[in-house]
């Protein structure tokens, strides 16, 4: 089958490749099911994977690729036939760049109808983060101000669009136009254009009660100051570097909570909490009320253009992979 493989880890992607041979997904063991994939979509985590930076690290080599979509074609034991044949979405810890992934039944949900395959792919991830963020760890409440940063990439409009949905005043925070535009259409009620080197967030002071922050580095400490009396800081990433040290007396004065949020370990450690999330994101998307921002769709071939602009920090939204 054709995928793109990792032989090793490194920050320039140099030890990504195109195989348009490799060894076909494996037929499934009882629990398992084989998928035909048809797209897949890029997330910031599969980057940091390339360079061993992300907290799972798959072994060598490996096909990256965390979410995608597509149909049903084999079923292990103990798996209803029937499900042969259903258009599934996708999520794994790494694989969906590539024709063809096996992985267990329990990994895979059918599609919601209505939605493209460039949409079924891209959606899962990013509002998974963002439901999780926002209502489990972060308890945004109906009328509350929320302040999203990296507002421009697929995460951030996840955020913008489902705290939005959930009745939120939204502002968003990007590095260029373009962004703050997508994160209007998104849903923001305020946009803000930030120089993520120098941000200055001072016209918010004291007015948010909730940050979800996928970017730290230089904007942890000025987003902190933000944040009104039991304010809520969500960390869910560091595509901007790790923050610098912060001054703790300020989360005693203002009776703030610093919050991780890793949503994918939310569902392993609470299956049932898991499941539930996901229902009523896969709710909102049938419906019509959330449809991801996609920037970017390239061929399988070309996997490595999505990447340069992921890394470039030039890419709105979501990167789509066709891969049928």
């Amino acid at each position: 089958m054709k995928a793109w493989v990792c032989h090793r880890l490194s920050e320039d992607r140099s030890g990504l490749r195109f195989e348009p041979a490799w060894p076909d997904a494996p037929p499934p063991a009882p629990g398992e099911v084989r998928v035909a994939l048809t797209a897949a979509a890029l997330n910031f985590p599969d980057l940091l994977m390339l360079a061993g930076g992300y907290q799972f690290k798959p072994r060598l080599p490996f096909i990256p690729g965390v979410e995608g979509v597509g149909i049903v074609t084999d079923t292990g034991g103990g798996v209803d036939p029937a499900l042969a044949g259903r258009r599934v979405i996708v999520g794994a810890r790494s694989g969906c760049l590539a024709e063809a992934i096996t992985l267990p039944a329990e990994s895979t949900r059918s599609a919601p109808e209505g939605c493209s395959d460039a949409e079924a792919a891209a959606y899962a991830v990013g509002a998974l983060t963002a439901w999780v963020g926002l209502v489990e760890r972060g308890r945004l409440g109906n009328g509350e101000t929320l302040l999203v940063t990296g507002a421009g990439g697929g995460m951030g409009l996840a955020a913008v669009a489902m705290g939005r949905a959930l009745g939120a005043h939204v502002i968003a925070a990007a590095s260029d136009e373009r962004k703050c535009d997508a994160a209007r259409a998104a849903g923001a009620d305020e946009t803000l254009l930030i120089d993520r080197a120098v941000p200055d967030f001072s016209v918010f002071k004291d007015r948010v009660d909730v940050v979800f922050d996928p970017v730290g580095g230089a904007l942890f400490g000025p987003a902190v100051q933000t944040l009104r009396w039991n304010g809520r800081y969500l960390l869910i990433g560091f595509a901007g570097g790790i923050p610098a040290s912060f001054a703790l007396n300020s989360a005693l004065i203002k009776g703030i909570e610093i919050v991780g949020v890793r949503a994918g370990e939310f569902g392993r450690r609470d299956p049932s909490g898991g499941a539930r999330v996901r229902a009523e994101i896969d709710a909102l998307v049938t419906s019509g009320h959330y449809r991801p921002c996609i920037g970017m769709e390239v061929p399988l071939a070309r996997v490595g253009e999505a990447f340069a602009a992921m890394a470039a920090g030039t890419l709105v939204g979501k990167a789509v992979v066709r891969i049928r």
